[in-house]
């Protein structure tokens, strides 16, 4: 299993590389969202207030990783996922996926914050707390939406309006944990404040990740 992860993995990587108009067009999109909020905010004289700051910077996130993710199985035909089906289980394609959407997602969100540090100010008071619950909310979105796109590549069709339809609302649970816990950072509040929203989302991103490792041979196999 562990060997079959890690080909897929490289696998995944390599096709990156080869495509990689697809990762510049994400950085791009990230890179001028964050100039655009840059921009508005100083027509006003100034940085944006920290809720707003939180917001936006969530916001941005957010839909990095619906572009990031949906691309995953939606881009593979259905004689390549045949051809995978042969040669590996199921559980491993899904797991190299979700693993590989991770790694993309914390880097994507990496550059995200640099930018909207450098160009819309700093208020984080808490670091190591706000770049933990960074971490774990690009884990989670990579999660829960490696496991939409692929019930979404399998049902045909605009298979990326309906893993909008389906992944948002999944979604909303984890973001509004997710802001909770960066808004306790920018205020600089300690750990123990947001020791159970934290353990909640280590739970979420646990839970999806076993439910997917589960679910996903039925869903292959459909």
């Amino acid at each position: 299993m562990l060997r079959d992860i890690t080909t897929l993995l490289a696998k995944d990587f390599r096709l990156e590389w080869r495509q990689r108009s697809a990762l510049g067009g994400l950085l791009l999109y990230v890179g001028s969202t964050v100039f655009v909020c840059f921009l508005s905010f100083s027509l006003r004289g100034g940085t944006p207030p920290p809720p707003a700051w939180n917001a936006l910077l969530w916001i941005i996130l957010l839909f990095a990783a619906v572009n990031a993710v949906a691309k995953g199985f939606m881009q593979e035909s259905a004689g390549l996922r045949l051809y995978y089906y042969s040669l590996v289980p199921p559980q491993a394609v899904i797991l190299a996926k979700m693993l590989y959407n991770a790694l993309l997602l914390l880097a994507v969100a990496t550059v995200a914050l640099f930018l909207y540090v450098v160009l819309l100010g700093n208020p984080i008071q808490n670091l190591t707390l706000f770049v933990g619950n960074l971490a774990l909310g690009a884990v989670g979105f990579a999660t829960t939406l490696t496991l939409v796109s692929g019930i979404a590549a399998r049902a045909g069709g605009n298979g990326a309006t309906l893993m909008a339809v389906l992944g948002f609302p999944v979604m909303i649970p984890m973001l509004l944990l997710l802001i909770r816990v960066s808004k306790n950072a920018l205020d600089g509040l300690d750990w123990s404040v947001s020791s159970s929203s934290v353990t909640t989302l280590v739970a979420l991103n646990l839970l999806v990740g076993a439910v997917s490792y589960l679910l996903f041979p039925y869903l292959w196999r459909g």
